[in-house]
């Protein structure tokens, strides 16, 4: 038992170490994001991650939001749609939080369109389909580095072809050493997430 015991300490004193002090978080993360672009085109989808009790965007919401305001500016979208439905006891749906979010950056209202019934990637994918079925053009999938690989094939399953436009999530925070530890769990919860997906025939 000892043994074991201390093979299990030496294990996770390794583990520990690679996390804290080697990029293996931001190799991880680049993994899953693919091919890193900026790609512009006619429809840009925002996938929503997480929402507060209160009705503000978690982190990685968040930094979706920030990141659809930027592209947007850098060159127009014809159309935006924001997807994700309600968590817990947010007041609002989380595809209307981001909504609110890029109208309050000065993006036109107008052109945002929120899908606020889906509380999975597969439902992001399933019920956006109809929205984009007829002149959606280019569609430009934006979300997380680390969502990425699950995301943009999710949608490839449910006949929306899609061009990935990454967002520096994993990779901003694992900047930060004592951000590393957090990090790694989100990239070994998504790891699972895709090994479920596979199962499930969703990807």
């Amino acid at each position: 038992m000892r043994r074991i015991c201390s093979a299990l300490g030496c294990s996770t004193l390794v583990l520990l170490l690679l996390i804290h002090f080697t990029p293996l978080t931001r190799w991880w993360a680049r993994a899953l994001a693919g091919d890193w672009t900026d790609s512009t085109g006619d429809t840009l989808i925002v996938l929503s991650s997480e929402i507060e009790a209160d009705g503000v965007l978690g982190p990685s919401s968040y930094l979706r939001a920030l990141y659809a305001v930027r592209a947007w500016r850098e060159r127009p979208f014809r159309s935006i749609i924001v997807t994700g439905g309600r968590s817990g006891a947010a007041p609002q749906a989380l595809g209307d939080a981001l909504r609110d979010f890029l109208v309050a950056n000065g993006v036109p209202r107008e052109i945002i369109h929120a899908e606020n019934l889906a509380k999975s990637t597969r439902e992001n994918a399933l019920f956006v389909k109809p929205m984009v079925e007829q002149d959606a053009g280019k569609i430009v999938l934006l979300t997380s580095d680390y969502h990425m690989f699950r995301a943009r094939r999710a949608f490839e399953k449910a006949g929306i072809h899609v061009v990935p436009r990454p967002i520096p999530d994993v990779l901003k925070r694992s900047n930060r050493i004592i951000n590393r530890w957090p990090s790694f769990w989100t990239l070994l919860s998504e790891t699972v997430k895709i090994g479920y997906y596979s199962w499930k025939r969703w990807l």
